[in-house]
């Protein structure tokens, strides 16, 4: 998922940083840290779904759930290789339950992927 994000990002107009989060000592923070042109911030949990869950550990549904308010998604490449972008709120459901159950903020189901209206998405500019 990170390449695919990275190569996504190639694409588009936007002017978006990438930090990739390697923090063994905070289990559960987010796989991403996007820094926008506005200087605004986003995390992005990155998850690849074999089966109708999403696995997320307890650490990473207690970090998004704390975080659900803020600009903290939850991106899952499924089977079918759409591109579902979740509210890190909804992390408790995806862990519990059948994803397809749970309301996607947005699907990018066809390659080459919306990447302008994904980025417009997790990493939003300031409205002025």
């Amino acid at each position: 998922m990170w390449s695919l994000l990275k190569t996504g990002l190639k694409t588009t107009s936007r002017c978006i940083e990438l930090t990739r989060l390697e923090a063994w000592n905070l289990p559960g923070i987010p796989d991403v840290l996007a820094c926008n042109e506005d200087g605004c911030f986003s995390f992005l949990e990155l998850k690849v779904r074999h089966g109708k869950k999403v696995k997320l550990s307890a650490h990473q549904v207690a970090w998004l759930s704390r975080h659900g308010h803020s600009n903290t998604f939850i991106v899952v490449r499924g089977p079918s290789l759409a591109i579902n972008v979740y509210l890190g709120g909804a992390s408790v459901d995806l862990a519990m339950g059948d994803a397809d159950a749970v309301e996607a903020l947005e699907t990018f189901s066809e390659e080459p992927y919306d990447w302008e209206a994904f980025w417009r998405l997790t990493a939003p500019r300031l409205q002025v």
